[in-house]
């Protein structure tokens, strides 16, 4: 459900037929607890329509366009026709995924005896998404739960939550490190400046594979690939920096595709 107590005009909506007349549908909005919408045959589909039940059912699951609301008189005109396959297929999806985020808050509420309606509006402060919160939760941790008022303990719980049930998405990057240094101790050098080629970037993993001297790999796991990318330049720069303030080089080399 979301924090709105109506939709607003453009919006798209999950809804459940209730009833089909000849003249127009009946439904509940799934995601508007109570609110209700009718969709004029002229919005069932695009062209005349001979029997409006050749287009929709009841207890049929379809996903409207919001075309006019009017909250002093309780009406809110909806579109179908207006809705085409692939805006149908992602708005259903996300609204299974936020089924799914209003699911695990309610373990979050039990393990931490914070009521789940406390829990959504914390969230919903900072997120139009429950889902959407508990993806950056999952990549983010304590960045992302710290912007929450809530306690350490409904924290705690949510952090849980994400990390049991929320799939990250990670991508893997990766290229040629190469480094070099006349020097007698350059050994040394090189072992510096690896080790300066491992930073902390939130979200990333960094790992340096040996080739063969001067040759290292870089190899990069984040959440995307703008994180990645950042990751990989800040670890090469670190190690190249190392090596050129003790008259070595280094360079980065992309691998070849």
């Amino acid at each position: 459900m979301s924090e709105r107590d109506w939709p607003i005009e453009g919006e798209l909506v999950v809804c459940s037929v209730t009833e089909v007349k000849d003249f127009a549908a009946f439904v509940a909005l799934d995601e508007y607890e109570g609110r209700q919408g009718l969709i004029p045959i002229a919005e069932i589909a695009r062209g005349w329509i001979k029997y409006i039940r050749d287009y929709i059912r009841e207890g049929q699951k379809v996903v409207c366009k919001v075309l006019h609301v009017d909250a002093s008189r309780g009406h809110i005109d909806l579109s179908l026709k207006d809705v085409n396959e692939h805006q149908r297929r992602e708005k259903i999806q996300d609204w299974k995924n936020e089924q799914k985020a209003h699911k695990w808050i309610e373990f979050a509420s039990k393990d931490s005896d914070v009521p789940v309606k406390a829990i959504e509006e914390a969230m919903y402060k900072e997120y139009s998404s429950l889902y959407g919160a508990f993806e950056d939760i999952a990549v983010y941790g304590d960045v992302t739960l710290e912007k929450f008022s809530l306690s350490d303990v409904a924290r705690a719980a949510l952090a849980k939550v994400a990390s049991e049930n929320v799939k990250v998405p990670r991508v893997t990057v990766s290229a040629i490190l190469e480094l070099t240094s006349n020097k007698p101790d350059g050994v040394n050098v090189i072992r510096r400046a690896l080790r300066s080629a491992e930073p902390k970037v939130d979200g990333a993993e960094i790992e340096l594979l040996y080739l063969g001297a001067p040759k290292y790999r870089v190899k990069v796991v984040a959440p995307d690939y703008k994180t990645a990318e950042k990751a990989l330049e800040k670890a090469a720069s670190a190690a190249i920096g190392v090596m050129e303030r003790a008259e070595g080089a280094g360079k980065l080399v992309r691998k070849q595709k």
